[in-house]
Formats: structure tokens, sequence, C-alpha cells
């Protein structure tokens, strides 16, 4: 109840500064009806793989800039995220998870949901997984703008494009146009310095460089109820949540073809005892390392046809560190070790062709060969091996898309897929929009689509004291059902309204083998969900912004029951306000979510966050600084606990502060 009356006085604050902030709208019949059909709509990519308005997207999609991440203080892409409707995050104090939809599970490393960073395939060839916090592969600050697709994409995508995508758009040289430095600091002895450089070298060659290092010492002492009340310890956890991350990126374009690099190397101590370790040895921490080189060829080859070619190689190192009490020490701990290694080529082409200027025809290939697929588990004194395993894999597939304009209001988008894995064998996967724009502002999207998710090398192949093989998984499948309804409200306010279903079959959980008291990967899980997403947003020329959401989403697992970590509820307002005219402004989020379910039944309860950032810049001297205060109402609250451990949840950070300057040279 104290969170709920929060809320509401905090709603109603907000929707009062909310009136105060938005200029009066224009009459329609003040409007001519060239400003009626020059509402400003904005470009997506990666709904399609080619560039097109999202009204014509076969998908509901929303859009951040970097300008947002500026005003709200956004730290890392997934905090941008979380802004997003029907989008939540989940922080177990080892990793961060991206929900989306209503599905976030304890065990699922953000498996459903692709990555991509300027198109490149970021889901590693391990885990499959996505990163979006200090872990990401791209510091926020070198994003351009996020592109969030909602609903599957295996037909262009394939695997994990079960969800949504989301794809980074990486600042160019034009943006940075010369060197920018930044400081921060703040609460936790937290600090991040970055140095980026970016300059064009002619009409058509272009270089970025950018590096930067994150660290926090995190929390000085974290309580645990739970694992006391199971016997796992007696008092907080101290010294025990540091975090580092080091980010690399390169970018240098000359023509038709662009190279880009990145790289991250991200440290974390873990507190949590995950996996029935330790609590409070001090001894458990992973590091996850992950870097890709990538080549792209993009021509004109006919006055209608182009042709992309893309070939990357990824790599992927991860080791962690689990310490067990020994029953009759010394020593004290048996030091159990994760280690994994992962390579991978992968190479596209695609041909895109336009069609009397009103269609376009895409067809396109992809290869992957996995060179080095290593997992180990091991103790290390005495030496012990539970697993140890290398190898490689491949998979190839072939996909086709045509947006055909059946009538000047009515578009058709229809795209399919077929995959081939050595594991599990062949997919095939459609995807079908209707796309009605009775007039120019308006835009009604009746979207079906099917996706897949194959299981991962760790899922198929992982062994440990607790865990056995299980090769013979089959790949998650889904069904989604959607109608989206896009309406724009000269001169610059924006409606959205998504209706959605799915139906997911063969979800992979990790179960209990009763004859032997290990786990294992299973496909157990069917899901049924159901939601409606409301978006209403409004800018002014004089830099105001208003921005309000509300996710109602209901799932139900295969005879009946609530989803694991699935708030019913997420309800968001961000406000900007100019306090001084293109120099100062002050900005405020607030980000409410519905109580979830642990895996054994507890409720977490309910939270309201409110994020506040005022940002000043001086663009003439090249100066801009910001400060920032989140979780402002100083909430207490907790979220799931992924690590299966001895406790369900894990407290969450209170208020906390983070001041930013940067140069630009």
């Amino acid at each position: 109840m104290k969170t709920i009356r929060a809320a509401g006085r905090a709603w109603a604050a907000a929707a009062c500064l909310a009136a105060q902030a938005q200029e009066p709208p224009e009459p329609l019949t003040d409007l001519s009806l060239e400003e009626l059909m020059n509402v400003p709509v904005e470009s997506v990519v990666a709904a399609s793989r080619y560039e097109q308005k999202v009204t014509r997207a076969p998908a509901s999609v929303t859009i951040l800039t970097a300008e947002d991440v500026k005003k709200f203080g956004w730290r890392t892409p997934l905090e941008a995220l979380r802004s997003v409707a029907g989008l939540y995050a989940t922080n177990d104090r080892a990793w961060s998870f991206l929900g989306l939809r209503g599905f976030s599970q304890a065990g699922d490393y953000n498996t459903g949901v692709l990555l991509l960073v300027d198109g490149h395939r970021v889901n590693d060839a391990i885990y499959n997984l996505g990163y979006y916090a200090h872990e990401s592969v791209v510091d926020v600050d070198m994003i351009q703008r996020l592109e969030v697709i909602r609903g599957p994409s295996s037909s262009i995508y394939g695997n994990s494009a079960f969800f949504g995508v989301v794809n980074v758009v990486t600042r160019d040289a034009a943006d940075l146009a010369g060197a920018e430095v930044s400081v921060d600091g703040g609460s936790l002895e937290s600090f991040k310095g970055r140095v980026s450089w970016g300059r064009k070298l002619g009409e058509e060659k272009e270089v970025v460089l950018s590096a930067s290092y994150y660290g926090s010492r995190g929390q000085d002492e974290l309580f645990f109820p739970e694992a006391v009340a199971a016997g796992a310890g007696d008092g907080p956890v101290t010294n025990a949540d540091w975090e580092g991350s080091l980010h690399l990126y390169g970018k240098a374009r000359m023509g038709d073809l662009t190279l880009t690099a990145g790289y991250v190397d991200r440290q974390k101590d873990v507190p949590t005892a995950p996996y029935g370790s330790a609590l409070n040895a001090g001894l458990a921490w992973s590091q996850d390392r992950r870097g890709y080189v990538d080549a792209r060829f993009e021509t004109e080859v006919t006055p209608t046809g182009s042709l992309a070619a893309r070939v990357s190689y990824d790599w992927y190192p991860y080791d962690a560190t689990w310490p067990y009490e020994n029953a009759a020490p010394p020593p004290a701990f048996t030091i159990n070790r994760d280690r994994t290694r992962s390579q991978w080529l992968r190479g596209e082409v695609q041909w895109t062709e336009r069609i009397k200027a009103r269609h376009t025809l895409i067809l396109g290939a992809e290869y992957q060969e996995n060179l080095e697929q290593l997992q180990q588990n091991f103790d290390e004194a005495p030496f012990f091996s539970y697993l140890d395993l290398d190898h490689g894999s491949s998979l190839h597939a072939a996909y086709a898309q045509v947006e055909w304009e059946v009538r000047p209001d009515w578009l058709l988008n229809a795209g399919l897929r077929y995959d081939h894995y050595e594991s599990f064998g062949d997919t095939v996967n459609p995807r079908v929009g209707m796309i009605f724009q009775p007039r120019e502002t308006t835009t009604v999207k009746a979207l079906y689509g099917e996706a897949f998710r194959a299981p991962n090398d760790y899922e198929l192949n992982f062994e440990s004291s607790n865990n056995e093989r299980n090769p013979n998984l089959d790949p998650e499948t889904i069904r989604t059902y959607e109608v989206v309804l896009e309406h724009y409200l000269p001169p610059n306010s924006r409606l959205s309204a998504a209706l959605y279903r799915y139906e997911a079959a063969g979800l992979i959980a990790q179960v209990e083998n009763p004859a032997t008291g290990r786990t294992f990967f299973e496909n157990l899980e069917a899901v049924n969900a159901h939601g409606i997403e409301l978006q209403a947003e409004r800018h002014t020329s004089a830099g105001h912004l208003a921005r309000l959401s509300y996710a109602w989403q209901e799932t139900e697992q295969e005879g009946g029951g609530e989803l694991e970590n699935s708030p019913r509820h997420l309800a968001k307002l961000h406000l900007s306000v100019p306090v001084r005219a293109e120099r100062v402004f002050a900005s405020a989020e607030l980000l409410y979510q519905g109580s979830t379910l642990t895996a054994g039944g507890t409720r977490l309860g309910d939270h309201l966050l409110c994020n506040v950032t005022l940002l000043a810049r001086d663009a003439k001297r090249g100066w801009e600084a910001s400060a920032s205060v989140y979780n402002a109402l100083d909430e207490e609250y907790r979220l799931l606990n992924f690590q299966s451990g001895s406790f369900e949840s894990v407290a969450q950070n209170g208020r906390t502060f983070r001041v930013r300057v940067t140069r630009r040279f």
C-alpha cells in the first residue's frame, strides 16, 4: 500500500508537470494538407533489414536516441531499454536480464531477445546470451539510437528473435566531430572514464574510436534473510559486490566498405552464493569477455537493386570461480571453476530489390561455423573434472521477404526463413503483416509470426556435480498474433496501442532427476500470454518531452498458474523540461512495476522508481555536465535471483547519485 500511495502522489504530480510542460497543439483545422501529411515519422532498420518508416514496419517499434540517454541519465543500455513499454529489467548482482511481454525466467540468459549492434548478431555461441548492462559489448555513451522491435522476427533473423529484437546503432564520425572526454563518479565509489574520437576523412571516409572503463565498489554489506533461515550464513555478506568493465570500440568506413570491432571485459564479484556455493567466502567471481571484428560491404548494383555482404569473426571467453565449503577442513573451501571458450565465423549476403518504387523484395543467406565450443567444469584441488568438452558445429539459413503495396493504403509484408542446425535439424518460420493506412497519420497493423529459440550448447552439454547432460533437446517455438494502432497528432505527438497474444511451447527448463538428485534441461513448459501496450508521446519545439506508457500482460503456464518474474502491470512516465532553452534541462522518469512470483511461489512486492537528472550544456565551448539521482524515493524492493541457490530474491540499491562532466574538443 505504501508503494501504491507513493505511486499515486507521483503520478498526480507528474500529470500536473506534464500539463505545464506541453504547448497546446495547433487545431487541425489550422493546418494545411501538406502540414498534415508531413508529420515527423521515424525510420527503423532492424524491423525488415532495410530502412523503412516505422509505420511500414511489420512490428510494434520504439526508438530511443542518444539525446534520451543524456537527458534521463541512463548508465547502461538496459536502463534505457527498461523505459520502453512492455520491457522490464532484473539484476541479481551477478548479471542483468531483460524481460519482454511478461517473460524473463530464472535460468534464461536473455536468450529470447536477439541483440544486434549495427546489424551484427551479438548473442554468443555457447549460451546464446545477449548482455545489456555494464557487460554489454557497447558502451551506452556510444549509442546513437536504440531500435526495439517487439514480436517474433525469426523469419529474417532466425535464432533468438523470439520475443523481439534490439538493434544498437552506434555513433558516427559526424556526431563526434573530434574528440570527446567524459568523467563521472557517484555512490558506491563508482567511477567511469571515457575517451572517444571521430573524424570524417573525406566524402566517403570516416574513423571512430572509443575506450572507456567503469568501476564500482558496490554495496559494502548485503543481507540475505532467506540464506540465514536456510543455515547458509548468519550475518551480512561484506565487500563482495565489486564490478569493473573495459569497453573498446572502433569503426572505419571507406566508401561501400565498413569495418567495425568491439570488445568488453567485465569482471564481477558475486555475493549471492550461486549454484549452492558458500556464502560470504569472498572467493566467488565471474569474468565475461566478448569481442568481434566485422566487415560489411554494401553497394548499389543496379538502379533498383543493392547487394549487402558481411563477414565476421566473434569470440566469447567466460571464467567463474565458485567456493564450496568442506565438511572437514583444511582447506576451508573446494574451488570449482567454470570455463568456456567459443569462437565462430559468420557470413551473410543479402539482395534488396526495389520494384516499381513501391515494392521491396529481399533475398538472403547466412552461414555460421562454430570453430570452438569449449566447456569445462572442474574442482581445482584436489583436481576433479566434471566436464571437458570441445567441439564445433555449423548452421546455415536462407530467407526471403516481400513488402508489397497492394494499394496506396494497403501494404502486405510477408517473410519466410529456413534454418538448419546440426543439433536438431530443420525449422521454417514465417511472418505476415497486413498494414492499413486509412489516412496519412493513422496506421493499423495486423501481424502474425512464428519464431524459434535453438537449444544452446550450454543446455545441450553442460555437466557438473549438480547437473546432467541432455543432448536431445528440441528448439523452443512461439506463435504470436498482434494488432497495432498508431496515430500521429500534428505537429509532434504520437499515440499507439498494441494488443497481442502469444503461445510458446517446448520451453527449456532445468528440472531435478529424482533418481540422482541432479538437475538437467528438458523441453517441458508451455506458456500462453496476452496483453496490451499503450503509449503516448509528445515533443515541442521548445524542447519539452512527455512520454507515458502502460502495459498489462497476463502469462499463464501450461496447466494453469502465473509465470514467475512476470509483472502484470508496468507503467512509465518520462518528462523533460527545458529550464533554460537549449542549455539546461530537468528530466524525471517514474517506473512502476507490479508484483511478481518467484519459482518457489513467494510474491515479491510492487515498486515505484523515481530517477531525476539535471543536464546543462554549453555547445559553443563544448562542455556538458549532468547530475542524476536514482531511486530518489529510496524505495526498498527485491528482484528475482536468477542463479539457483539458497534464496529466491535479491535486494536492490536504495538512493544513489552520479555526477558527470563531458568535454568536446
